[in-house]
């Protein structure tokens, strides 16, 4: 089968070679699913350039790819919650992606059915920022009726954060590039800043929860608009010591990653506020619950920014990093 594979980690952004592999044999409490779509994420460029492997060390060469849709084919000895031919979609589990390939052998509890009226190419857009931005307000504490700031929302996190948190009674405030100001309000915002003529410093103030998708050059203005007690959670931050202690880190890394984001933690603690850095596992509960939160009648709209094939991987990858997406980068695996 083809597959886009890591041969070795790059802090410049190394190419991803497409070639052929044995197709994988699913475990016991695995299904072996025919990937249709696979979506493209800042994540995956992080990986290659080996930005997590403090976190989750792979090793290489490695199939890319950390969420899909695709049809099941067969079920392990062990696994029964999925039968051939279901349509399924999920986030790879941290221990074992491999996205970007014709298959992949997957644990089940990393997948959940598709609603029925989302094609799969849509369907490849949930997963990873679902989960995503779920965890996230969950940290946040967040409740129906409070503000939420995601700083440039206009990318892939935003396309499906800003749906769900209004769905949860958010009202919802991003930023960006005043070209996308109707695709990002069709989503659920209820305020929009041009970011060219509108600095959100200056704009705004307490917020109660803040969604950090841009990284550390930006977190002290994050905090300066988070009101007192507020939480605000980064995807491009620093992990801190709160991080590696939700996920089980050794005692090594716990005191490494209480060190690394020691500065903000100092941040947040100025006005009693709270940082959180997140990095989400696989989990089909909250993915199921998705489902809930956008029923047939009230369906979840997906934003795509465009579709590549296998082969041109590295585009994609390069349109992801060039920060101009506006929506989900998807890799077409079905024709592979």
């Amino acid at each position: 089968m083809k597959a886009a594979i890591l041969d070795g980690y790059d802090k410049n952004g190394a190419a991803l070679a497409v070639r052929d592999i044995p197709t994988p044999e699913p475990g016991a409490h695995e299904v072996l699913v025919r990937v249709h779509t696979a979506a493209v994420n800042p994540l995956d460029n992080m990986v290659i350039r080996g930005d997590v492997r403090l976190i989750v060390p792979y090793r290489t060469p490695l199939v890319m790819g950390n969420e899909f849709s695709g049809t099941v084919v067969r079920a392990g000895a062990a696994a029964g919650r999925f039968k051939p031919g279901d349509r399924v979609y999920g986030r790879m589990p941290l221990a074992k992606i491999g996205a970007f390939a014709k298959y992949a052998a997957v644990d089940e509890s990393a997948l959940a059915h598709v609603p029925g009226y989302l094609s799969m190419e849509e369907a490849a857009c949930v997963p990873l920022t679902a989960l995503t931005t779920l965890r996230a307000l969950e940290l946040m504490e967040a409740r129906p009726g409070q503000k939420l700031f995601i700083s440039g929302g206009t990318g892939s996190l935003g396309a499906m954060a800003i749906p769900i948190a209004a769905r949860m009674g958010l009202t919802v405030v991003t930023n960006g590039s005043a070209q996308n100001e109707q695709r990002v309000r069709s989503l659920g915002a209820s305020v929009f800043l041009d970011y060219k003529t509108q600095r959100y410093v200056d704009e705004l103030h307490d917020m109660d929860c803040v969604l950090d998708t841009l990284g550390e050059r930006e977190l002290p203005d994050e905090f300066r608009i988070l009101r007192r007690g507020g939480h605000l959670v980064s995807l491009r931050g620093l992990p801190n010591g709160r991080f590696a202690r939700r996920a089980g880190l050794s005692p090594a890394k716990r005191a490494l990653f209480g060190i690394a984001g020691r500065k903000f933690d100092r941040m947040a603690a100025r006005r009693d506020q709270t940082y959180d850095f997140v990095f989400v596992h696989e989990d089909d509960a909250q993915l199921s619950r998705v489902a809930e939160l956008f029923p047939a009648e009230r369906p979840l709209a997906v934003s795509i920014d465009g579709t590549y094939e296998l082969d041109q991987v590295n585009d994609a990858l390069e349109r992801v990093r060039s920060g101009h997406s506006q929506g989900k980068t998807l890799l077409r695996i079905e024709r592979a």
